[in-house]
Order: C-alpha cells, then structure tokens, then sequence
C-alpha cells in the first residue's frame, strides 16, 4: 500500500522534515511504498536518512516563495504525474500549506490525512487555525501530536475527525548520560522563535559557577546577535556555540549533558525534547503546548525566565535530582519509540480503511 509525505519542502533542517522522513524509512521497512515529496528545493538541504528505502520526490527546483502561473502549472503536471498511478493508500498532508496547495490534485483513491505540527496555542495566535478550521474537516483524517492539542482543535475548530498521534523518536538508546558533565543543551535552528536569547539569560540567572557551560548546537540568522547578548548578560565566555552537528554525532552531545533547555516560543512536540529524555537528560521547558506537557518533567510557566533559571540553579546544584529527572524523562519517551509510533499510524491506517 502507498503512503505519501508532503511537505513544502522536505529537506530543510525542521521538525516537520526529521519526523517525516523517520516515518517514511521506518513504513517503508515495514513493506510499505513510501515517498516523500517536496513542493519546493530547500535552499540548503539537510540529509536525515543516509541510505533510504522509501522515494524523494522535488517538484519545483524553485526555493519556497511566490510562484508564477506558469511555474504552477508545471508543478501541477509533474505532481498529476506522481499521483495518477497510485491507485490505493494515505497521502499525508504535513501542514496546512500543504493541505490547501494539494487537495486539488490528489486522486480520490489516496484517503488524505492533515498533520498539524504545531500546538493549539500557537495555531490559535496565527491564520493557522482559520485555515484550519476550513479546510481540515474535508480530510480524511486531522491529525495532531497530543490528545490535548486534539481535544482542542476538536472543541475550538468544531474538528469532527481529530486523530493524536506523537512524533517518533528515530532511534532508542541504549547509553545514557553519567549527568557529570557541567553543561546545559541547547538545540535547534538560532532564529528568533526559538528564542536562545531566553536561554542565555536563564543561564546567567542560575548563576551557577564555572565550569558549568551553556552549549548551542545549531546555526542560523540570530546567531551574532546571540553572541552580543551573551556578552551582554556577563557570560560570553561560558557559551558555546557550536554550529550544525551532524544528526550521527547527536547521541555523543546528549551523552556529555547534564540539562537541556527548551525557550521557544511556541513548540508542538520538539524531536530534542524527546531524544534528550530518551539518553537520560532531564529537560526543562516552558510549558507552551500539550506535546511539550506530555513529554517533559521539568515545566516553567511560558516567558518566565526568572522561574527557567531557578529551574536550571536547582538542577545544576544536585546531581541526585538530575538522575531522578532523568529517570522520570526516559521512561516518559519510551511511548515515543519509533515502533510504538509505527503501531499507532498503522492502526489509523486500518481505521481508515474499514
């Protein structure tokens, strides 16, 4: 049976697209017919699966931006061209830009199902939820990544098809971390709704002592201003900024953390989140969504930084409480193994099909 993955571009370093193409390989071991198909070429593609078993598929060289008439209906012909043949299976909407450019085009013979990525509270501060509210209940299926975020997109968006199914961590370890080294994590894209600049001053509140350091994996537009105010909060010297670290060397970063924090904005279920959990690190995070809730020990109310770097002092300053925080957050991920995940889409699957 085919199952399909859209997304505006597939191969962008983002959430939307690590969760993707976990999916799509661990499906296609299953014996699926799996493709992920990218409406538009990322401008700096990221590669999440090293040998994949399932197809890519790009179908605008273009980056993502405005198109022309007739770059669209060129995009149109090359995607009736990919879809045409598929006579049975799920085409998995990854977003609602995605939804409202291909429910057009998808042959009747595909059941479509809409993800949303985000969570409630973010949906409901953007067009997100009108766009939401419009064009999900034509779907199949509408899924979201916690029952929380689905109860509310079904109560608030009058949503009569609202399915919970979380993101999948790639892999399980089976080392965890000693919790010894005096680091806190950061990771993620160094753009503003994330919000590293929280990060630092909850560090430099904490006010812990050297050596413990602050270390930011990823790169992005924010970065020299994040420098400057690393400076500026008096502990330029104590962060780190590491730049990309290759997917593969992720588990060796978990490893050598003792805390990771989570400052975004607003965040649906954060692949970090769960694969610091799942090495033993016991995370701290605003309490932004219900994925969030759902994963993490360790919840500050949303913005506050002072109660963040309280949050980061009281673990910096017991080793005891950081091996019972992360005991707590790896049997916590260990529902988000990519297995148990696979069920539960495979069970939605024969939902659809009865």
């Amino acid at each position: 049976m085919t199952v399909v993955f859209a997304c505006m571009d597939a191969d962008t370093l983002g959430g939307i697209q690590q969760v993707t193409h976990t999916l799509a390989q661990g499906l296609a071991e299953r014996g699926y017919d799996v493709h992920v198909v990218g409406l538009h070429q990322a401008a700096a593609p990221f590669r999440y699966v090293e040998e994949p078993n399932y197809r890519r598929h790009v179908i605008s060289p273009e980056p993502l931006g405005p198109q022309s008439p007739r770059a669209r209906r060129r995009a149109d012909e090359r995607l009736a061209a990919l879809f045409d043949p598929m006579r049975t299976g799920f085409a998995v909407l990854t977003s609602p830009g995605v939804v409202t450019r291909l429910t057009s085009v998808l042959p009747g013979s595909l059941h479509r199902v809409g993800q949303y990525h985000g969570s409630y509270e973010h949906a409901r501060g953007c067009w997100h939820l009108g766009s939401i509210r419009q064009h999900y209940p034509k779907l199949d299926q509408a899924v979201f990544l916690s029952e929380d975020d689905a109860w509310r997109f079904s109560e608030d968006a009058l949503l009569p098809n609202t399915w919970a199914l979380p993101n999948p961590l790639a892999r399980w370890p089976e080392e965890v971390s000693g919790l010894e080294t005096p680091r806190v994590l950061g990771v993620g894209r160094m753009e503003g709704v994330k919000r590293f600049d929280r990060l630092i001053s909850a560090f430099a509140r904490a006010g812990a002592p050297a050596p413990w350091e602050l270390h930011l994996i990823g790169d992005g537009s924010e970065l020299e201003r994040l420098r400057a105010h690393a400076v500026r909060e008096g502990v330029g010297e104590r962060v780190v900024f590491r730049g990309r670290v290759p997917a593969a060397r992720m588990t060796g970063e978990y490893l050598e953390a003792a805390i990771v924090g989570l400052t975004s904005e607003h965040e649906g279920l954060p692949i970090v989140l769960l694969e610091s959990a799942a090495h033993g690190v016991p995370p701290v995070a605003f309490d932004v969504s219900g994925g969030v809730r759902s994963a993490a020990p360790v919840l500050v109310p949303a913005g506050d930084v002072g109660a963040f770097g309280a949050a980061l002092a009281r673990l910096m300053g017991s080793a005891w409480e950081r091996r019972r925080l992360g005991a707590a957050a790896r049997t916590r991920a260990a529902a988000f193994r990519l297995d148990h995940v696979l069920d539960r889409w495979e069970s939605l699957f024969v939902h659809l099909t009865r």
